[in-house]
């Protein structure tokens, strides 16, 4: 499987197979990825909770908000929601500077979910300070952002977007999800440059 296949695979899923179980050792395996990915002057700030127990899980997912563009939903209903969680923390005593270390291990993470048949959503709009608390977690130690996962239960449809075109991502009356992307085109800067 090439890069781009995993990056056309690896979308924003928010209704999953609840069924089908993700195990600590993928989580772990994640994690790994993650680990593994660059990080600002090599720092490594970031620290990780992993969850796939259903208690935890109910309580991460109580923390969270779904889907800002649409504004009628609430979130996956029981039996479509995520089957584990990957909560990714910022340790201040490591360093006080995060730089884009949370964006790259993300990615890692989510890429690497796609290879294992596994789909994924980065959640940026979490009650923080609520799980915070709620996972009883140290103070020197910031919720940057959730990711939650599982076998994806909806199918992702990408779209160019067209000229004057809007960017939120919607749902057509069969449930699929539509994302609109700008095409290459249009974030390619042409033309007269200075040059070097």
């Amino acid at each position: 499987m090439t890069v781009k296949d995993l990056m056309l695979r690896s979308r924003s899923y928010r209704r999953f197979d609840e069924k089908k179980p993700v195990t600590m050792e993928q989580l772990r395996e994640l994690a790994d990825l993650a680990r593994l990915s660059a990080s600002a002057k090599n720092m490594q700030p970031l620290k990780y909770v992993l969850s796939c127990d259903s208690g935890t899980n109910r309580l991460i997912f109580s923390q969270l908000g779904w889907a800002g563009y649409l504004e009628d939903w609430d979130g996956p209903e029981e039996g479509e929601r995520p089957a584990g969680y990957i909560v990714m923390l910022h340790d201040r005593s490591v360093t006080t500077h995060l730089g884009c270390d949370h964006g790259i291990a993300g990615q890692s993470i989510l890429l690497g979910a796609a290879e294992q048949g596994l789909g994924g959503c980065m959640i940026g709009s979490v009650r923080k300070k609520e799980l915070h608390d709620d996972l009883g977690l140290p103070k020197h130690m910031d919720i940057v952002l959730v990711i939650a996962l599982g076998v994806p239960a909806e199918e992702i449809v990408l779209e160019e977007l067209k000229p004057g075109g809007d960017i939120r991502y919607w749902r057509d009356s069969a449930g699929a999800h539509h994302v609109p992307k700008r095409s290459l085109k249009s974030i390619l800067i042409e033309g007269e440059r200075k040059k070097v």
